[in-house]
């Protein structure tokens, strides 16, 4: 069995190892050199799309706001396409699947690349994929659950990086765990209400797309939207790479505005992004709301 996965950063090159160790034939595409890992035998790199023609399926795995001019420009081999972007398209507002403008799965959920490449025990979300994408893309070291939420799937994933980011900024300002606590807590409040207001469930947010990301994403310095949170706390600049949520605050406080979605967390961070606010103004605008229910 052979899968093309495009994109060969950290993630990507991190889901050929986990396919290559089960046996499957990986086609990993990349322009250039693929990130360095013990890749399995049966993975192979190629910057040729037509190698991934005969796939079970193709996983892009492109930063969030390439994927439009990507697939744009490079039409791709029919076979069940899984997108695994996390992020809103910060020039229209669209998630990954309005993008595609096909049927499409979503993988996502908590797992850090390199945990993932080491073979350590991780949970993902299929959405929309059948039972049997679902058997082809777990391993027995990564164990995929299913869901129907295309839409709910996808708004978690790329709204935990902008409360990721508030969470960095909180502790590299040096505001306390207490502090991470109330903005990891009413953060969520937010990618549910928000997520909800864009067509997703609710109880998709108490998944692993929702709650399960958050809760990576905000508490470890491996993440990279917390750690330039953390950046931006202490006073620095941007830390450089792919940083998700850069991007999706100032999409996802747009879209806010426009469905009348209550969001301070995500402004305040969109305002500091946008070199707008300071951090210390930032939290300071959150403290200063009027007191109000749970």
């Amino acid at each position: 069995m052979k899968i093309g996965i495009i994109g060969a950063g950290s993630f990507g090159s991190a889901l050929a190892v986990a396919y290559g160790q089960k046996g499957l034939e990986v086609a990993l595409w990349a322009r250039g050199k693929p990130c360095a890992r013990d890749y399995p035998a049966g993975v192979f790199h190629t910057s040729d799309l037509a190698a991934l023609e005969n796939t079970a399926a193709i996983l892009l795995v492109l930063p969030a706001q390439k994927t439009a001019d990507f697939l744009a420009k490079n039409p791709l081999p029919e076979a069940p396409l899984v997108l695994c972007a996390k992020g809103i398209d910060a020039a229209t507002g669209r998630l990954q699947s309005e993008i595609a403008g096909r049927d499409v799965s979503i993988l996502t959920g908590p797992g850090f690349a390199d945990e993932i490449a080491a073979g350590l025990p991780t949970a993902l979300t299929l959405a929309g994929g059948n039972a049997a994408q679902q058997a082809l893309l777990s391993t027995p070291k990564l164990r995929l659950y299913r869901s129907d939420d295309v839409i709910g799937a996808q708004a978690g994933g790329a709204l935990k990086n902008v409360i990721a980011l508030a969470c960095g900024m909180a502790i590299g300002a040096g505001l306390g765990e207490s502090a991470r606590a109330a903005l990891l807590t009413r953060g969520f409040a937010e990618m549910q209400r928000l997520g909800v207001a864009l067509g997703g469930k609710a109880e998709t947010f108490q998944g692993l797309s929702g709650l399960g990301d958050l809760a990576l994403t905000c508490a470890s310095a491996q993440s990279r939207n917390f750690a330039q949170g953390l950046a931006f706390g202490q006073g620095g600049g941007q830390t450089g790479g792919t940083v998700e949520g850069l991007a999706t605050a100032q999409a996802a406080a747009g879209l806010a505005d426009r469905l009348g979605v209550e969001a301070p967390i995500t402004a305040a961070v969109a305002a500091v992004v946008a070199g707008k606010a300071t951090v210390e103004n930032a939290m300071q605008s959150l403290l200063a709301r009027p007191l109000k229910e749970e």
